[in-house]
């Protein structure tokens, strides 16, 4: 049964500072935060930080990350919804399409770009990739693990996967890359992206033992290779 081996992907430990670990029990992947993935992001993420969250939806990551890290945070989302949601939860944030670039942002001029579940869905991955390097020192990514066991059974089986984090059926599924940890650490060492830590969930554990088929969610944090 093929399909359920674990690729080999990397260990990608982790240099710590003090400033990286400062308050870090507060921010436990078990922290009781209502999604523990941001819980995750924000151990990653410096005290006072400059943050673009791209694809930020309501700006609940922002908010997170605003009242547990002190970070200046800013948004960019198509949504008009999400966009007048941010605006009553006190979030910067401009509207527009992730797909035509960054062009409103000066290189360098964030500590990090977030883009939290929302990388499957974009159509251009390399691009979107390139820019959160050109503007920020590090990028953060998350996304569903398509390489999970089940969803690996459930292809076997002869269907699409749904799951607690791929819950569209074909048809409806804004999802158009789907990757597996494998891919995407192979699409980095393609593309000049460092992968700097990797971090991989299920549900709010942490999965250590063969991530690439025990893990549903996938974070890595990479900056440009030098």
């Amino acid at each position: 049964m093929p399909l359920l081996f674990d690729e080999d992907c990397h260990d990608y430990q982790r240099a710590t500072s003090p400033a990286d670990t400062e308050d870090v029990t507060n921010l436990t992947i078990s922290s009781t935060a209502t999604r523990p993935d941001f819980a995750a992001i924000a151990t990653w993420v410096k005290p006072g930080a400059k943050v673009l969250d791209l694809g930020c939806g309501d700006g609940s990551l922002l908010c997170f990350l605003r009242d547990m890290r002190n970070i200046r945070g800013y948004g960019v989302e198509i949504d008009d919804d999400n966009v007048l949601a941010c605006f009553n939860n006190g979030v910067n944030v401009i509207q527009s399409d992730l797909e035509s670039g960054l062009l409103s942002f000066e290189s360098g001029s964030f500590d990090y770009v977030v883009l939290s579940q929302t990388l499957q869905a974009v159509k251009h991955t390399e691009g979107i990739i390139k820019e959160m390097l050109r503007v920020s020192k590090e990028g953060i990514v998350s996304f569903p693990n398509f390489g999970y066991w089940k969803n690996r059974l459930q292809v076997m089986s002869g269907h699409m996967p749904i799951s607690e984090t791929l819950p569209y059926q074909w048809f409806d599924t804004p999802n158009i890359h789907n990757c597996t940890l494998g891919d995407f650490e192979e699409f980095c060492s393609q593309h000049g992206a460092r992968i700097l830590e990797r971090r991989v969930m299920s549900g709010d554990h942490q999965i250590t033992f063969l991530p690439n088929l025990l893990g549903t969610l996938a974070f890595y944090r990479f900056e440009q290779q030098k």
